[in-house]
């Protein structure tokens, strides 16, 4: 079981926890508060109002019991419990406003925060998230951003608050009687060495259970994502077995920080109630012989222990400060990855917001400056169907983390998925794409669409290089179709116009262009029909068909065909077929297929095999070279002997 869990967590696991407090990091977080400083500055006021307050109490027993009582003043009584009530009515409002002000101030931070860590997420490489979990990375936006919330809705402001809280009390304890406050000091070594063996404790408790936390979700994501093959393969048992086994290990860090607890306040009531004995002995003399008064004594009592309160939040506190200060440091480590070719800006109210606090450098880092040339004279998409010039000049591509993190190289050549391609597509002609799997061919599709840059040799749409060219600007030219469809949550009609602001008559009509309209009208609702997670509410042909619309319907320059039609049956192919003809006509067109029935009408067809162009020509000029391409062609016709 210890090796299941360990494999049900591996890359989902945290990072260790780092020091308690980083210089470098506070001023970065700072930037995010400066914004809502007035928030800050009013819960601070309201916690030294606060902890100002604690003193009334004691001064006014004081009072009572070696002044009034002895004088029988009831009328001083009075006042004494009115002043009392007036001070606990004060203590509500300044801890009410508090707890609103720091809340409002954590909240507003996480928003900034959640929204630019999101922003930075889609402009990153596709290549980052290649190596990096997606459950890592929503933990970065949920967890880690929450962990910050916790730093100043209980943390840091309420620390201050109860630093000024002990250093009122103890200056007024060694005003009142510095004898006594020594006293009362002498158990404080003690405190903080039990404080220091809880905060090693509860550290290590907190971080088990981040842990075994992460292993769960992460199980119970790919599980739930899988449940066909769960139950296809009857692993219902030891899938839950396995789970069991998480969710044990989970139950036991909690009960393991719950045993921290519950020995570290104990342990603190204990040390206040042995201070207190030290005062009752030391004070016992001074009492009877009339040197030190009862209401002195009374004071010293409720002043002694409300100061081990704050020390034991503060061991909480510091905690606190430290998961924050390791959540912050995961948190700005992938705010400063690199950003690839898709520049995405913050929204503009919370880039004016940091900036005006000269915070982090948000538009430095917001906008990328690869891929940001300068815009192409050509029309915007949709405003043309001119085709476009495409051209691969040379193009070697590795899918290797260290060529494309821009690393120093490794030793030795990486492995290459593209060799030396090069081909030319011109306005009204199709480039067809087939060979065996793995042999480059979406490989190709990803380098233009500049999922990825090549290493060697370069790509270019009218002559320009595709990264000279605005990456915004070049997708838009393009409808591309994958054969793995990614339909969102949401109605029909958003799902095609996703890719620019087009009014319902342009998606009704673009979902008319390909047939899709036959299926979208027997839908409950049409066009605002609600599809399920990835479009599961539909089938694999009628998702494929939504694609078709969407791709097509901001009319672009470049159609991408990644095996368009592999998911539909033959009657709503041949609509496909026929509306493609008109589609593509004045367009450039680069289809990959698989069933080479369907490009047999390509100007031209490319062959590719271990990254390299192998053949290429017309469907019939490669059937008579009787090369690889018509071994293909007679594999999927059933002419020859899979063997071959």
């Amino acid at each position: 079981m210890a090796t299941d869990s360990a494999a049900d967590g591996g890359i989902h696991d945290e990072d260790a926890l780092g020091k308690a407090y980083d210089g470098r990091l506070v001023r970065r977080l700072a930037g995010y508060v400066r914004p809502y400083w007035p928030l800050a500055a009013g819960a601070i006021v309201c916690l030294f109002v606060e902890g100002a307050m604690t003193l009334v109490g004691p001064a006014l027993t004081e009072r009572v019991i070696d002044v009034a009582m002895p004088h029988h003043d009831t009328a001083l009584i009075l006042r004494s419990v009115a002043l009392f009530g007036l001070a606990l009515v004060v203590q509500f409002c300044c801890s009410y406003g508090e707890t609103i002000l720091t809340s409002l101030l954590g909240q507003r931070v996480m928003r900034d925060l959640r929204l630019q860590i999101f922003a930075h997420l889609q402009g990153l490489s596709i290549a980052f998230f290649d190596r990096n979990p997606v459950g890592r990375l929503v933990t970065r936006v949920t967890s880690d951003v929450e962990a910050l919330n916790e730093l100043f809705t209980a943390g840091v402001v309420s620390g201050l608050g109860d630093l000024f809280t002990l250093l009122v009390i103890a200056v007024s304890l060694l005003v009142v009687d510095w004898r006594l406050a020594l006293t009362s000091f002498l158990v404080i070594p003690f405190v903080y060495l039990t404080s220091h063996v809880f905060r090693v404790k509860v550290r290590q408790a907190y971080r088990d259970i981040r842990l075994r936390l992460a292993r769960i979700n992460a199980f119970l994501q790919e599980r739930l994502t899988g449940m066909r093959i769960v139950q296809l393969f009857g692993r219902e048992h030891t899938e839950a077995a396995r789970f069991d086994g998480l969710n044990t290990a989970h139950l036991d860090a909690h009960l393991r920080s719950i045993t921290v607890y519950a020995l570290y306040f104990p342990a603190i009531e204990i040390l206040t109630s042995v201070a207190l004995a030290s005062l009752i002995v030391a004070a016992a003399g001074r009492v009877h012989v009339g040197t030190l008064k009862v209401g002195v004594l009374a004071a010293f009592f409720l002043l002694v222990r409300r100061f081990f309160q704050p020390l034991q939040d503060l061991s909480d506190k510091y905690n606190t400060l430290q998961q924050a200060m390791a959540s912050s440091e995961r948190v700005f480590k992938l705010l400063d990855e690199p950003l690839g070719a898709a520049a995405v800006a913050l929204p503009l109210p919370v880039r004016d917001r940091l900036a005006r606090a000269d915070g982090p450098a948000v538009a430095s880092r917001d906008v990328a400056a690869a891929g940001a040339g300068a815009p192409m004279a050509t029309a915007a998409a949709g405003e043309s169907s001119v085709g476009v010039t495409i051209a691969f000049e040379d193009v070697w591509f590795a899918y290797d983390v260290a060529h494309m993190a821009g690393a120093a190289p490794r030793t030795g050549e990486p492995e290459w998925v593209l060799k030396g391609v090069s081909f030319r597509a011109v306005p009204g002609e199709t480039v067809a794409i087939v060979g065996h799997t793995g042999a480059g061919k979406t490989t190709v599709v990803s380098l233009l669409m500049r999922f990825y840059d090549p290493q060697r040799g370069r790509i270019t749409l009218d002559g320009v290089d595709i990264r000279e060219i605005p990456v915004n600007e070049l997708r838009a030219r393009v409808g591309y179709v994958q054969q793995d469809i990614f339909l969102f949550a949401g109605d029909v009609a958003s799902n095609i116009r996703l890719s620019s602001q087009l009014s319902d008559a342009d998606v009704e009509r673009a979902a008319v262009r390909v047939g899709a309209d036959r299926i979208i009208r027997r839908l409950p609702g049409g066009y605002h029909y609600e599809l399920g997670e990835r479009g599961a509410s539909i089938s694999v042909g009628e998702r494929q068909l939504l694609s078709f619309a969407r791709a097509i319907a901001a009319a672009p320059s470049l159609l991408i065909l990644d095996e368009a039609t592999s998911a539909v049956d033959s009657e709503i192919e041949a609509e496909i077929q026929a509306a493609l003809a008109e589609l593509m006509r004045g367009r450039t067109t680069i289809a990959i297929a698989h069933r080479l029935s369907t490009i047999v009408d390509a100007d031209e067809i490319l062959v590719m095999q271990h990254g390299e162009i192998r053949e290429r020509g017309t469907h019939r000029d490669l059937l008579t070279r009787a090369g690889l391409y018509d071994r293909l062609y007679r594999l999927q016709v059933g002419e020859v002997p899979a063997t071959v």
